[in-house]
């Protein structure tokens, strides 16, 4: 009978015994659960902040988009009575007593301007740069012209001669572009290339357009990538240009792809599943 009574006190110790590790289990389990929705929630507010984040970095994109193309025109705009002259020889001016004299005779001498043309110069400079080695091309002329049609009769001068020679050297003379617009113009130098070899007669009308002249048809282009394709797809030998992607187009492709990779309608977050496996029930 004693030993009957050590087993049952001995059961009954085990039991207490079990019934506080399991209270204690049942607390531990608690407060991993509070912790792993606390998780979740902190997760969701950073999901939503992110969101915001990548809204807004779009909507600032976007306005620099706007805003970038508004000052290249202004620039443009500013620049609309100026020409610039390519080829001149550094120190060429160094025997008037100004540039403006010498931009003034060169042009005078150089292209066939009506005697009624009022040629009258306002600023006339070197390129802002530092003045290269001799043996490297000179810095391109800045003039500012009092007129518009001063500008437009000097342009178009210059173009039907194709250019003239100068102390042995080509003179070319151009818009004066924003560096924007130059930068798109540079990108069709292959297209140009390729169509000066076929002896296809080609403009490039303002801002950064292409227009050729094929046998029997006239294409324009907007874009070099879009000239360079459908030049290769009618056969001639060019490096197709890749159209360019700005920050804008690419920061929301990246975003949208990584939002949508792998998620179903109906599918919970990602990170949602991986916290299910903290996730314990509790037996009441």
């Amino acid at each position: 009978m004693a030993d009957f009574q050590t087993v049952l006190q001995e059961i009954k110790d085990f039991r207490r015994e079990n019934a506080e590790s399991f209270k204690e289990l049942k607390e531990d389990i608690k407060n991993t659960n509070i912790r792993v929705e606390e998780a979740e929630r902190r997760i969701m507010e950073s999901e939503g902040r992110i969101q915001m984040i990548e809204d807004a970095t779009l909507e600032l994109l976007e306005l620099q988009k706007q805003t970038l193309s508004r000052l290249t025109d202004q620039e443009s705009r500013s620049r609309r009575d100026n020409i610039r002259i390519h080829g001149v020889k550094e120190g060429a001016e160094e025997g008037s007593q100004s540039m403006i004299d010498f931009i003034v005779t060169l042009l005078k001498e150089k292209l066939d301007l009506a005697p009624s043309l009022d040629l009258i110069v306002e600023r006339a400079h070197r390129a802002l740069a530092a003045r290269p080695p001799n043996e490297a091309p000179p810095r391109s002329i800045v003039v500012k012209l009092q007129s518009y049609r001063t500008k437009e009769a000097i342009i178009t001068a210059a173009w039907q001669k194709k250019g003239f020679m100068y102390e042995g050297r080509k003179i070319i003379i151009d818009h004066d572009y924003a560096p924007e617009i130059l930068k798109q113009r540079k990108l069709y130098t292959e297209a140009k290339r390729v169509l000066r070899e076929r002896k296809i007669r080609f403009q490039t009308p303002f801002p950064a357009k292409l227009r050729v002249f094929y046998d029997g048809e006239t294409q324009m282009y907007n874009t070099a990538a879009e000239a360079t394709k459908d030049m290769a797809t009618r056969g001639y030998q060019v490096s197709v240009v890749p159209p360019e992607e700005d920050r804008f187009e690419k920061m929301s492709r990246i975003w949208s792809r990584a939002e949508g990779r792998g998620r179903r309608a109906d599918a919970r977050p990602g990170y949602m599943q991986k916290l299910d496996v903290y996730r314990r029930s509790v037996m009441e």
